[in-house]
């Protein structure tokens, strides 16, 4: 097979997961999109790897194994991801990510003027 077919469904997975990145208010979905996104690259590597492994008649094939290592840490990382975006879900209710606004940050009546004025009072 010819490098070329790996290498176009690759740019087209990759190209629809930057696309579900950039467009998508659902963190699950935004989620699937980076996972989307890690998938094409694992292509691009094994196409790579094999056909550079042919023209130099080499036997290491460190793209599969580069492969392999991006396939845990893309596990580890859709379960952590996954796991925040539950906890998120369970405290406020929402997974979007528009209405979603930065932990550190307080609810409407906690900023730190409304403090304030409660502690002047």
């Amino acid at each position: 097979m010819h490098l070329v077919y790996p290498a176009v469904l690759s740019a087209l997975l990759f190209c629809t997961g930057l696309y579900g990145v950039l467009a998508r208010r659902n963190a699950i979905l935004v989620l699937m999109s980076v996972e989307l996104m890690l998938n094409a690259v694992n292509l691009d590597l094994v196409a790579f790897d094999v056909w550079l492994s042919r023209a130099a008649r080499e036997t290491l094939h460190s793209g599969q194994a580069l492969t392999l290592f991006t396939i845990a840490i893309a596990a580890a990382e859709i379960g952590i991801g996954l796991a925040i975006v539950l906890a998120v879900h369970r405290n406020r209710g929402t997974s979007d990510i528009d209405r979603l606004r930065d932990t550190a940050e307080g609810r409407e009546g906690d900023t730190p003027a409304a403090e304030k004025a409660e502690a002047t009072a």
